[in-house]
């Protein structure tokens, strides 16, 4: 299978380009970035056939199959549309639009071309948070409150490995994405409660700093999301599972229990790296003709989700 990523040079394309090399089967056929020459160096220390500064011209590739998006959010919906559109299948990191209209269209056209479309909730396929929803689907969990902190020290528009970005991320749209989505996945139910604060707006970034969440489901469960640029120490996102039998806390591929004791989870998967095993389902459900796990049409409660506490800290 031929694929293409977009953004392959950044903080994220660059873990997706990683764990490819983990699959068989699966060529990374060209890399799409804004800088040519850059590019065209990143290809060549890479082994990739082909770069490009616009993603149609990578689209033109009769034979490419699919293609990854590492890209700014801004354009995730757009051109996760034009993938389609262009007979590719698609996988797009979160989120897969930054408002509800353009999602709903995402999903709209996945149906019409019936190709694979999934978005990037790497949470799902952790194997910390697998080991969890496997124990939920058995009935031996039943989250009662998912405590998750967000944290991150980004005073200045950088991205993860410290470089100038192009654009500016956001707290809602992007990180609180993540946990919005993964709380409805484990208890299975969508929210029916929503709650939401922000603190003050940064005076050049124009986005809030710091933001708190909460979420309540039919069934009683709870989430209360912290979330912060302001942060100074680890960061990172920290989920700890209050449960019936037990409390679990998951950072990342890890998992331990309350009392910081490791849990085994060597049986979960075939691989211990999260966005490898995204990466595995994105390209079998290619390959057997089936919707993934992380699908666009299934993610769009969590965008939903959003739309509504967008909603609740407009009307602040």
């Amino acid at each position: 299978m031929k694929i293409c990523i977009a953004g392959a040079a950044g903080a994220f394309g660059m873990k997706h380009l990683d764990a490819v090399r983990n699959i068989d089967g699966i060529e990374v056929h060209s890399v799409v970035g804004h800088d040519a020459e850059k590019m065209a160096a990143f290809a060549k220390d890479n082994n990739i056939p082909h770069s490009f500064t616009e993603l149609d011209d990578a689209l033109a590739q009769p034979e490419l199959d699919a293609v990854i998006l590492a890209t700014p959010t801004q354009v995730h919906a757009s051109q996760a549309i034009a993938c389609l559109k262009a007979g590719k299948h698609v996988m797009v990191e979160i989120p897969m639009a930054d408002n509800i209209d353009d999602a709903r269209e995402l999903v709209k056209v996945q149906k019409e071309t019936g190709l694979v479309a999934m978005a990037g909730h790497t949470r799902r396929f952790n194997p910390s948070h697998q080991w969890i929803h496997d124990k939920i689907q058995k009935g031996e969990l039943k989250v009662q409150q998912m405590d998750v902190q967000t944290y991150f020290f980004r005073r200045s528009n950088k991205n993860a490995l410290g470089q100038e970005r192009s654009w500016t991320d956001h707290l809602l749209w992007h990180h609180a994405c993540h946990t919005v989505d993964l709380f409805q996945y484990q208890v299975g139910e969508r929210a029916s409660k929503l709650q939401a604060l922000q603190g003050p707006i940064h005076p050049t970034l124009g986005i809030a700093m710091d933001m708190s969440i909460g979420m309540k489901v039919p069934n009683g469960a709870i989430c209360t999301l912290s979330l912060s640029f302001n942060n100074e120490g680890p960061f990172g996102t920290f989920f700890r599972y209050i449960c019936d039998n037990g409390t679990y806390i998951a950072r990342y591929d890890d998992l331990v229990d309350g009392n910081e004791n490791p849990v085994d989870l060597s049986g979960v998967a075939v691989s211990n790296n999260g966005i490898e095993l995204q990466d595995r389902e994105f390209f079998a459900a290619i390959q057997e003709g089936r919707e993934p796990n992380a699908s666009v049409a299934q993610c769009l409660p969590a965008m939903e989700s959003l739309n509504t506490l967008e909603q609740l800290l407009e009307a602040e």
